[in-house]
């Protein structure tokens, strides 16, 4: 079994099919809370890092924020495959040297739509998505620079930066995949001028089922794609090539 650290940083965001998806891949999962992080990411093939509804900065207020940008930087230097999820890629993004803040033109809110970038379609996990593939959007705040060494993998107008790679392996996604219709329901009825900013009938429960069947298909084979990557099946990405003057 290849072992994952994953971290909740919220009791509202659990793993859910995300989960599902890893564990029959063949990953053994080793859940932890904020209360519960190791010192290190020793004996463990890879990292998942949840999202949850503090901003990746909020140190004052949740202190232990600092332990998971410590282990991301740790993932980072190790070059340990890892993918991190909303409030997790905009805490690896700061951990690796980027920067967060409030998206100037609103939140997104419910099921979207991410363009990929040309460097997806050689990247390990995302090579095989399709060219917009279907995400579930819930964040207030957004990755405003990407660290460097850095390739975008898929962007959106609004907010470009949606989902990343670091180095070979470090990816993160500013939407979410892990989901069901019952956690998005409740993310808006407890965040309902948040919620205020979905297009009509997006979070209606029809809507969001048919968005998760889409998301299941879509995102289940990256998740398949991350097991082997932390197992070593799968090869890691080559580093981001920067071109030559005058090119």
């Amino acid at each position: 079994m290849t072992s994952l650290l994953v971290i909740q940083p919220d009791a509202q965001d659990p793993p859910g099919p995300l989960g599902d998806w890893l564990t029959a891949a063949g990953a053994d999962l080793h859940l932890v809370t904020p209360s519960t992080l190791p010192a290190d990411l020793a004996g463990h093939a890879g990292l998942v890092v949840l999202g949850g509804e503090m901003g990746a900065t909020d140190d004052l207020d949740y202190p232990w924020l600092a332990d998971v940008r410590r282990l991301l930087a740790e993932a980072v230097t190790r070059q340990l495959p890892t993918l991190a999820i909303c409030l997790g890629a905009q805490l690896l993004a700061v951990a690796a040297g980027g920067t967060v803040a409030r998206g100037a033109d609103g939140p997104e809110i419910g099921p979207a739509l991410v363009a990929k970038r040309d460097l997806g379609w050689t990247d390990p996990l995302f090579a095989e998505l399709p060219l917009m593939p279907d995400v579930l959007q819930f964040h207030s705040d957004v990755v405003e620079r990407l660290p460097p060494n850095t390739a975008l993998l898929a962007a959106a107008t609004r907010y470009p930066n949606q989902a990343f790679r670091i180095g070979r392996c470090g990816y993160g996604l500013q939407f979410h995949i892990e989901t069901t219709t019952d956690t998005v329901l409740a993310w808006a009825r407890d965040h309902a001028d948040e919620a205020e900013f979905a297009a009509p009938g997006a979070l209606r429960r029809e809507r969001l089922d048919q968005l998760h069947a889409d998301l299941e298909e879509t995102w289940r084979p990256v998740a398949e794609a991350f097991v082997r990557l932390a197992s070593g099946e799968l090869a890691a990405a080559s580093r981001p090539q920067l071109p030559l003057l005058g090119q």
